[in-house]
């Protein structure tokens, strides 16, 4: 692999406001699901670095916390801390949108934007655009609120989509040998990945009846062979946020420990026992110090 003298390799922040499919668009050019996804806003709350590694290039996906306009809480803060500080160190920038829809949230985020690195407008969802027609417009009105090194619509979700927007990206790529092994995926532990997983469950089993403020802990991570055994707490602000995780006989916290355990396997390649518990700390997204102990920045 790396005995071309024309390898190339280099770090991409994927940065946008909530929900646009920064983190469906991460999976894609990773081709593994390492980043959560789900409806509710604030899913990513972590850098998670993507590994691409083709024959010639190994790309360096950075999916940041989509920027928060909302509740100046800690948690939010420490989501923008982490946008912020990722778009210092990257040498490429994917500001992404969806297909016809550029508002004042997305504008917000394009003024963090740096002046000194490559920014690449990524028009996402194109899928759900109907009339391609509505997108003439649109693009031109996008196209001239900044001047974008390129403008690539796409859906994250098409094959061709992404093998396009990897030729696109490799020339913005610096010279040099790649950083990572050619089958790493992600630079984060199985442990955070675990905590993660779990995470996304309970957003996906709970809806839009729980607040954001919930978080995953993993209490102890043992490995045997290859078997995980992986302790986990969820961590709610009150107790009827713990009872809508419980659910009617304890079905709903089933149903989310049997997902998270079946996406773990799959991930890790291997059998994983999971033991959930749930606990109430009120308080805890608005509580710096706290924030920091439960692993945010």
């Amino acid at each position: 692999m790396n005995d071309k003298t024309d390898f190339r390799c280099g770090t991409v922040a994927i940065v946008g406001r909530p929900n646009v499919g920064k983190s469906t668009l991460l999976n894609a050019l990773v081709g593994q699901k390492i980043s959560i996804t789900s409806r509710k806003a604030q899913t990513t709350r972590h850098r998670i670095t993507g590994i691409c590694t083709t024959d010639d290039a190994q790309y360096i996906f950075v999916d940041t916390p989509g920027f928060q306009t909302r509740h100046a809480t800690a948690l939010n803060r420490s989501l923008n801390r982490a946008v912020t500080s990722t778009l210092s160190s990257v040498d490429i920038v994917l500001f992404v949108i969806e297909a016809g829809n550029f508002g004042p949230d997305d504008e917000k985020v394009m003024k963090l934007l740096p002046d000194n690195v490559p920014v690449l407008l990524i028009i996402n969802k194109l899928d759900r655009i109907t009339d391609r027609a509505e997108m003439l417009p649109f693009l031109q009105k996008v196209g001239a609120v900044r001047d974008f090194r390129e403008i690539i619509p796409l859906s994250a979700k098409r094959a061709d989509d992404i093998k396009r927007l990897l030729g696109v990206l490799r020339p913005y790529l610096l010279e040099g040998e790649p950083i990572y092994g050619e089958d790493d995926l992600t630079d984060r532990s199985e442990r955070f990945m675990a905590a993660e997983i779990l995470r996304e469950k309970v957003f996906r089993w709970t809806g839009d009846e729980l607040p954001y403020t919930s978080t995953v802990i993993i209490d102890k991570f043992e490995t045997e062979g290859n078997l995980r055994r992986v302790f986990a707490t969820i961590l709610v602000d009150r107790d009827n946020h713990k009872a809508m995780i419980i659910g009617n006989k304890g079905a709903k916290l089933k149903q989310i420990s049997t997902d998270a355990r079946i996406d773990m396997e799959k991930l890790f390649d291997g059998r994983v026992y999971l033991e959930v518990w749930i606990k109430v700390k009120g308080g805890w997204a608005d509580n710096e110090a706290g924030l920091r102990a439960y692993g945010y920045e």
